[in-house]
């Protein structure tokens, strides 16, 4: 075949070149190889049964790779996908290698869907014959593909169209792709597909728009190259291989660039840019280094697809594909001898053999056919593993069908509300059955979606000083930890500053005397302060613990599907144990936190003493050091210091002198009874004079408030910690184990007797299992038929190398 032409139209062609070499060895040639010539003979067939041999191999891969794309099934067959930037040619490389043109090549994005072209040489086909693959229509069977036949124009419209739609859609681009079939007298036998452009935006806000293009359409380029089964076509539209633009996303996936078959597209662009022949030596043979891996072919190809489109316009450049077909073979021609002109010598075998669409149309068919016979007996396996999990999956599917009666569904309901409740019980005990990278949550975490812990000056708690504040938890654990965080949260909170107007107006007017009673004023600031400041925290705690028990809800449903115990396809049914379920924890979060809130109005409304002084006697024990201390400079100093709470009084000084412990027995044995009643007549008048006789706001008087309402507010934040944790546990968290399971079989069993139909959604249920069987039916269907169709190729090829190994021994 002369250099930079077609082949001809023969049906030896068509065959593999394994196959041909199989005919041309029959016939005793000898075949030149890296070692020398060698003379392996074989048997050459009689008649031409091989050529449908292999278009039976092709149709099967085809096949399969539909299939793959509808029923997204685990296998894939070798195809060619090619990846470029937009203007790196690709769209104009394919039609070169297929060899007439039908799609939209040009500047931006022509291709928004990745389009599928199942190309086949067909020496009796003069013009290309193009069929779009879809599901066939009801009347015939769904389990076979069907191939529309369209014109070349119709099949141009359909994909200008497909863009248009996808231009304005959100997302713009899809992973679909769009199949079609062709058989031409100029088509090699490849699978081809062909990627939308990858874009290179450029920085800034101006380009936002640009930008999201470019990562979806990198997205979806990288999703196609992660199919182990793909050989890469890399394209590159560079003179300087250290530049790597398109190897740059190919790399993510193919590191070694073992899958990959690079091509530096517009060869005769770059020609006239060389000035030296060393130059043009580094270009055609570029360093190992230089491509930082070992990639299909050993070296780049180079190519060139001469400009102009097919038509009868006055813009057309070529009236047929045959004339664009020579236009590609005389680029290809002048592109050796414009390279054999900057080198000064003629190129080797070597290089000859990398340089056109003809070579590189050659050196992909051969490969992709390799591969398919390669794949073969790895195919078969797949597809009887995917045959029994079809079969398993229609079972079940009849197994519902027959199940979908009252009875039936009534114990199915029961069944899971028990398994349901185990699952809730095992997450509150514990569990690592869940994954905690999914369903757990950090305290962070937690804070954000269930609301946070902030006292009335808007502060939050340092999570890290949380125990476990970095681990992701759920279930019992998380509450445990939510619990911890309010003990610490609230125990550490101090009372509210206290200024000298709040007191002034707090002492008002007794209703009998006009004396001032600062054992009220305290009072009335304390439980002000106290009721401002811990009921937020009532609401905050309710919010936090409710969150994390419906979040038990979506873990268990987990739980569930992973032992096989979830009733799919009853949504209703679900959805109504959801609701009640969700219901039920914020009834009871609510009712919990209303009893909280009573003990918060209790303790907040009358001053018990004895809960804030444990007993009588400390109430004494600060009056009577209040009175006593006539010898100190300050009589309130000895009897204020015991109290660390009292330090933070606004623009006091601290005082050091310890206070002695004194109790009443003690105050009365220590002296002389005539003595002790003078002192304590003397200490009276004064703290009559100070309290109720003086309206003047003293400095002792202040620090006796300050006393009082700290005392009191510690109390009552005492008491609130420990009632609303006691509440909170014995309210919220012990209603789900022992008060959830009546009530949730009591909402099931009404359900059951008001509207079963509607509780289980029979009707629609039994429409979407027929859907659903309907679909399991032609996926087995098809992987019925092309199991059969491997099976048989198997089976040739077997034999076939039975021959082959049968002359070679005869031959010795």
């Amino acid at each position: 075949m002369p250099h930079g032409t077609y082949p001809k139209p023969n049906k030896i062609s068509a065959l593999s070149p394994h196959l041909i070499s199989i005919l041309e060895l029959a016939e005793g040639l000898k075949m030149e190889t890296e070692e020398g010539s060698a003379c392996i003979p074989i048997l050459k067939p009689t008649d031409e049964s091989e050529l449908e041999k292999q278009w039976r191999l092709y149709e099967a891969y085809n096949e399969l790779h539909g299939l793959a794309q509808e029923f997204q099934t685990p296998f894939e067959a070798p195809a060619v996908l090619v990846v470029g930037h937009q203007t790196d040619g690709k769209s104009a490389l394919v039609e070169a290698l297929m060899g007439f043109q039908f799609n939209h090549v040009g500047g931006g994005t022509k291709t928004r869907r990745p389009i599928t072209l199942h190309m086949k040489y067909d020496p009796l086909c003069e013009l290309p014959r193009c069929r779009l693959v879809s599901n066939s229509d009801a009347d015939s069977d769904p389990s076979i593909l069907v191939a529309e036949k369209m014109s070349l124009l119709e099949i141009q419209a359909y994909i200008e169209a497909e863009n248009m739609r996808l231009e304005r859609d959100p997302c713009q681009f899809s992973t679909k792709e769009i199949i079609i079939k062709v058989e031409y007298k100029y088509c090699p036998n490849l699978t081809i597909i062909d990627t939308p452009g990858l874009i290179a935006p450029a920085p800034g806000p101006k380009n936002r728009a640009l930008q999201s293009q470019a990562r979806a359409v990198e997205s979806l380029v990288r999703a196609k190259m992660q199919h182990k089964e793909f050989i890469i076509l890399c394209l590159e539209d560079c003179s300087d291989w250290s530049n790597a633009t398109t190897r740059r996303v190919v790399m993510q996936i193919d590191p070694e660039l073992s899958r990959t078959v690079i091509v530096s597209t517009k060869l005769d662009t770059k020609i006239p840019q060389f000035a030296r022949s060393s130059d043009v030596e580094v270009f055609l043979s570029p360093p190992a280094c230089t491509l930082d891996g070992f990639i299909l072919g050993d070296s780049p190809f180079f190519t060139s697809v001469p400009s102009g489109r097919v038509g009868s316009g006055p813009d057309s450049v070529y009236r047929t594909n045959d004339e664009f077909k020579q236009a590609i073979s005389l680029r290809e021609e002048e592109d050796v001898k414009s390279l054999e002109e900057r080198l000064g010598r003629s190129l080797s075998k070597q290089e000859r053999s990398r340089i056109g669409v003809s070579k590189l149309r050659f050196f992909l068919e051969e490969l992709l056919q390799k591969r398919y016979m390669d794949s073969v007996p790895l195919i078969i396996p797949l597809l009887e593993k995917e045959y029994r999990s079809t079969t398993r999956k229609l079972n079940e599917i009849n197994q519902e069908l027959s199940t979908l009666d009252e009875v039936k569904l009534k114990e199915k309901g029961r069944t899971f509300h028990d398994l349901f409740l185990t699952k809730l019980s095992l997450l509150l005990k514990g569990t690592v059955v869940a994954p905690p990278d999914k369903f757990g949550e950090t305290l962070q975490d937690e804070r954000t979606n269930g609301g946070a812990f902030v006292a009335s000056d808007g502060v939050q708690f340092p999570h890290k000083l949380i125990p476990n504040a970095g681990m992701r938890l759920y279930g019992g654990a998380q509450y445990h930890r939510a619990m911890a965080e309010f003990r610490f949260v609230v125990g550490g909170t101090k009372c509210p500053p206290i200024t000298r107007e709040e007191i002034v107006n707090a002492c008002g007017v007794e209703d009998i005397h006009d004396g001032t009673n600062y054992s009220r004023t305290a009072c009335v600031i304390a439980v002000a302060k106290a009721r401002d400041t811990f009921e937020p925290f009532l609401h905050q705690l309710g919010g936090r613990l409710l969150h994390i028990l419906k979040r038990l809800l979506p873990i268990s449903v987990y739980l569930l599907q992973k032992d096989g115990e979830y009733l799919s396809g009853h949504e209703v049914f679900l959805r109504r144990v959801a609701s009640a379920f969700n219901k039920f924890a914020e009834s009871t979060e609510r009712a919990c936190r209303e009893k909280c809130m009573e003990d918060l109005v209790s303790t907040t409304r009358y001053v018990t003493w004895s809960l804030h002084n444990k007993n009588r006697a400390g109430l004494r024990q600060f009056l009577d050091s209040f009175g006593g201390a006539e010898e100190s400079t300050n009589p309130l100093s000895a009897g204020l210091h015991h109290d660390s709470s009292l330090g933070s009084v606004a623009n006091e000084r601290q005082y050091t002198k310890p206070r002695a412990d004194v109790k009443l027995s003690h105050v009365a044995s220590s002296a002389d009874s005539t003595s002790s009643i003078q002192t304590t007549e003397t200490r009276l008048a004064d703290l009559l004079d100070s309290t109720l006789w003086n309206r003047r706001l003293a400095p002792s008087s202040e620090r006796l408030v300050y006393a009082l309402v700290q005392q009191i507010f510690h109390g009552i934040r005492e008491y609130f910690l420990a009632s609303a944790e006691l509440k909170f546990n014995c309210f919220l968290l012990m209603p789900v184990v022992d008060k959830l399971p009546a009530l949730l079989r009591e909402d099931l069993e009404s359900a059951f007797e008001d509207d079963l139909d509607n509780i289980f959604d029979i009707t629609n249920l039994q429409h979407s299992l027929g859907l659903r069987k309907q679909d399991t039916e032609i996926e087995l269907k098809r992987i019925k038929r092309l199991k059969e169709k491997f099976k048989q190729i198997h089976e040739q090829l077997s034999s076939h190398q039975v021959v082959l190994r049968t002359s070679m021994i005869s031959l010795e």
